[in-house]
């Protein structure tokens, strides 16, 4: 192919040929630094707990894919007396945290935190769902978790208030948010952690954050919209399949041209001679 394109640009003036090499130039380089910088200009939040690693092939080669954590569907009640479900909030992020309502230490601050989140995402509800589960739920019945969340004048719609069976919040508490691993100090008889736990699309566990600390309320907001950017690798785009193909196709594109220039400089010096 070098060759060719060689022989091919003896036969063209230097301006014909400047004009080829930045027509091929600009894009490959154009793709270069795209892909360069694009490796960094987002650092997206890490997974954690995975469950197991598995190889598979692809393209003849095999390579290990994580199996991150996925925190299994819970059914609780919440503030409204309504039985929902982690599966009925397809499609948004998770932010998850842990109180009883007649707390008399942390969980007012965790709350204040948690409406200013929600506050930050007013304009946009359907990107994120916040939900605050009672680690008490013998003295925390509808009706008190209504007036606390009523405290505090929340959207009821993205900000769930549940409570249910104590074994199951539990259960969920320390096997699938892993509560115990992301605070050590909890004590796993009576759950009590100042942490925020955020969970993407998949409800994968992508980071915990602690409701007090300003600098980590500032990442938890800004971590949010980042992993809406993140691509579903279950259904990866058609195009992705063609971008290590893509300096071929410039290459391809720039011939093409210089093809179809040279045989319309033969076609128009063939019709000069024949007029003559």
């Amino acid at each position: 192919m070098v060759f060719c394109f060689i022989l091919i640009t003896q036969t063209l003036n230097k301006k014909t040929v400047f004009a080829l090499i930045i027509a091929i130039a600009l894009p490959l380089s154009g793709y270069w630094i795209m892909k360069y910088y694009s490796q960094t200009a987002v650092n997206m939040p890490p997974h954690y707990f995975y469950d197991s690693i598995v190889i598979k092939e692809r393209r003849g080669k095999s390579y290990n894919d994580t199996l991150w954590h996925k925190v299994k569907n819970v059914t609780f009640t919440n503030q409204l007396g309504k039985k929902v479900s982690l599966d009925d909030l397809h499609g948004k992020i998770l932010v998850v945290d842990f109180f009883f309502s007649h707390c008399p230490s942390i969980c007012p601050g965790m709350a204040q935190s948690m409406k200013k989140l929600q506050q930050s995402f007013q304009q946009n509800p359907d990107i994120v769902q916040f939900i605050s589960i009672s680690v008490d739920p013998e003295h925390d019945g509808v009706s008190q978790l209504r007036q606390f969340a009523d405290r505090f004048n929340v959207n009821h719609d993205s900000w769930w208030f549940l409570t249910g069976n104590k074994a199951d919040i539990y259960d969920f508490a320390l096997q699938e948010m892993k509560a115990s691993i992301a605070d050590s100090e909890v004590d796993t008889a009576f759950i009590h952690t100042e942490n925020f736990f955020l969970l993407d699309t998949n409800r994968v566990i992508r980071g915990w954050y602690n409701g007090f600390d300003t600098l980590a309320q500032a990442r938890l907001a800004s971590d949010i919209p980042t992993i809406m950017l993140e691509k579903d690798k279950t259904s990866p785009s058609i195009f992705r399949e063609f971008i290590p193909y893509l300096p071929v196709i410039f290459i391809g594109i720039g011939l093409t041209i210089l093809l179809v220039s040279l045989l319309n400089k033969k076609k128009s010096k063939y019709n000069v001679d024949s007029y003559f």
